[in-house]
């Protein structure tokens, strides 16, 4: 380990009330560079007791916090904004030794998370209700949102900073305390984020961090404490269906961001720079490690060989290697069965007809590298057609029929984003309309953003992350009728 790696892996225990501590049991695991397959830190591992202890402390700390003004609230997340947007080097070489992104990737995903805390200090102070007379009794209406309650967040290993701060900052401008699980692959980044949140003026205890091995059960322990009242999860859709049942347990409110299986539409009016461009992001940011990522790519027949060429070309090009070198585009997976995953899609799809491109084989040595990778005319039986790929495989298909590709790109039981490439508006806005997704991205290949109502329909999830709506997960509404 050399001493950049050192000096930027600083804390390795649990975050609880405000310190770093061992936990109860002082167990430990192990955290690895996804790209040389080294050690990068033991990492403490939370058990039972340790939940309680969090638990405690955020509902010490939230009965202060609630009851500060919403300014108050909001120039602490604007001054956490402040902080990590200055330290967004930092974050993003942390991200990469933990994750494996690509440098530039890794910037991407720092700022993005630093920019949750700025839009949160803004929604902060606009939790507006609303004062009416009642139609009939002549009663008024008189309508509030209040803090809901603990929060308990459990994050995902591909985006180690922007999930963790995507449910932290609206929790926190809501005015409720958290305990945060995040993922056993990559918990070091949040964990490095907590000595900034306490600079900013986050009280000891509002915030804690619990990475562990036993998140199954830590987790159900936590959602059957009935000082919990939300339950924040980004994760598959199967995990999510074994949290949902936990949290009927206990009616908790569950904001659920699930798997994806995202169609990208790129029609024969497309202006084809536009849509190599965007197709090239929605499948290769964050590797395609990415419930946004471009699943099924459907090319209008007309255009097909020439987008082919140009989206190989565009792959090919792609410099794969460890994400600590700037110039490295593509960096590694993030672990071995991640990427046996992608080499079975791959190998399964050639199995049933389709033809590769470029890429194709795991690249031999340490470090989980799989190559940009095009596969063109996939059959529908394919198993990459049906299931999140994960991977930087882009798998092509063909259409000459409108009705038909909404149909085929509706055609299954997620419905978290869409991609459309088309310079007929009407024609494009028709089609995105009649797709039955939570977000549609029309000639871009980014929807993320937090201003944004981020979420899905069908088995994608429940409830949304980012825009307004975001903070109202962690809020519950009061209605007071009164007479004067």
């Amino acid at each position: 380990m050399n001493d950049m790696t050192k000096n930027t892996i600083s804390h390795t225990d649990l975050y609880i009330n405000g310190s770093f501590v061992p936990g109860s049991q002082s167990a430990r695991f192990d955290v690895l560079n996804p790209a040389t397959e080294e050690v990068l830190a033991s990492v403490a591992s939370a058990e039972i007791e340790d939940a309680d202890i969090a638990l405690d402390a955020a509902e010490r700390a939230m009965a202060d916090w609630a009851a500060r003004t919403p300014r108050e609230r909001s120039e602490v997340l604007r001054k956490a904004w402040e902080l990590m947007d200055a330290r967004i080097d930092d974050f993003a070489h942390l991200i990469t030794l933990e994750n494996g992104k690509g440098r530039a990737d890794a910037i991407g995903e720092a700022r993005y998370a630093a920019e949750f805390f700025r839009w949160f200090a803004e929604e902060a102070v606009r939790a507006d209700g609303m004062i009416t007379k009642a139609p009939a009794s002549g009663a008024r209406i008189i309508v509030q949102h209040k803090p809901a309650g603990l929060a308990v967040l459990v994050t995902p290993w591909n985006y180690p900073a922007a999930m963790g701060t995507r449910k932290i900052a609206p929790a926190l401008a809501a005015g409720c305390g958290v305990v945060i699980k995040p993922a056993s692959e990559t918990p070091l980044t949040m964990l490095a984020l907590m000595p900034l949140l306490e600079e900013a003026g986050v009280p000891a205890g509002l915030v804690n961090v619990l990475p562990s091995t036993r998140t199954g059960k830590l987790v159900d322990h936590m959602m059957h404490d009935p000082r919990v009242r939300v339950v924040s999860f980004t994760g598959s859709t199967g995990v999510g269906r074994t949290l949902l049942k936990s949290a009927a347990d206990q009616i908790l409110t569950p904001a659920m961001e699930l798997g994806g299986n995202a169609p990208v539409i790129v029609f024969d009016d497309a202006d084809l720079d536009t849509a190599i461009e965007g197709t090239m992001l929605a499948k290769m940011r964050n590797l395609g490690e990415a419930c946004t990522a471009a699943n099924r790519i459907y090319v209008h027949e007309s255009i097909a060989d020439e987008f082919t060429a140009r989206l190989t070309a565009a792959m090919s090009a792609l410099k794969v290697g460890d994400g600590t070198d700037p110039s490295v585009d593509v960096g590694p997976l993030v672990n071995r069965n991640t990427l046996e995953k992608v080499q079975h899609f791959v190998d399964d799809a050639i199995a049933k007809g389709a033809e590769l491109q470029c890429g194709g084989k795991a690249l031999e040595g340490k470090g989980f590298f799989f190559p940009p990778t095009v596969l063109s005319n996939v059959p529908e039986s394919a198993d990459c057609v049906n299931d999140e790929i994960f991977g930087p495989v882009a798998a092509l298909q063909t259409f000459t029929d409108q009705e038909d590709v909404i149909r085929r790109a509706n055609d299954t039981e997620y419905g978290l984003v869409a991609y459309v490439f088309s310079e007929d508006m009407k024609r494009a806005m028709q089609v995105c309309e009649r797709l039955d997704y939570g977000m549609v991205g029309l000639n871009r290949g980014l929807v993320s953003d937090p201003a944004a109502p981020f979420g899905g329909s069908k088995q994608s999830g429940l409830g949304r992350e980012g825009g307004h709506e975001g903070m109202l997960e962690f809020m519950e509404t009061q209605y007071i009728s009164a007479a004067w």
